[in-house]
């Protein structure tokens, strides 16, 4: 993984991830900064490791369970293996009926105790909270992208964490990179 560059906000950092054991590195040091009722957007194209980086959130948080996609439970739930968080994992990707269509899910009920990770969640669960952790990972292009030829060019990603809201406020998502 590369150092995070500078972008416009305090509260955001963008780094180049070079393969699939880096983005579950991510996902764990992602997992240090994060606490109960926080709530996670990831956004990327299919295949674009966004349930690779919720393995590693799932073992930086220490839950039970293998993290795999939900695309066809649409949630799971996994507890704590000691005293932190439950981490609830949510695809959304077949949902289109934005919030109202979510709440059959209770995930604000869930939101206060829990860690909630939400796969193609823009526009659909940002009325949860004011306060969210906004994870956009591309394909890497232009100078982040490998050499050509380079054996390793389709897990090269690079991935945008920004934090929205008073809770992300004053963290540094430094340490991510």
């Amino acid at each position: 993984m590369s150092t995070p560059q500078d972008t416009s906000a305090p509260n955001a950092a963008r780094l180049t991830v070079k393969s699939a054991d880096d983005m579950r590195e991510l996902g764990r040091r992602l997992a240090a900064l994060l606490r109960p009722g926080d709530l996670v957007l990831l956004s990327g194209e299919l295949g674009a490791g966004k349930t690779t980086l919720t393995r590693g959130l799932g073992a930086g948080l220490g839950v039970r369970g293998a993290v795999t996609s939900p695309t066809f439970v649409i949630a799971r739930v996994h507890p704590p293996l000691g005293d932190g968080p439950a981490l609830v994992h949510v695809d959304a990707y077949r949902l289109s009926g934005g919030l109202d269509e979510m709440e059959d899910l209770d995930l604000d009920v869930s939101l206060p105790e829990s860690v909630i990770v939400v796969e193609w969640g823009d526009g659909k669960v940002e009325e949860l909270s004011e306060d969210r952790l906004r994870v956009v990972i591309e394909r890497a292009v232009g100078a982040d992208a490998p050499a050509e030829g380079d054996e390793d060019a389709d897990d090269v990603r690079s991935v945008t964490v920004t934090g929205v809201g008073a809770r992300w406020a004053g963290v540094d998502l430094a340490p991510l990179g």
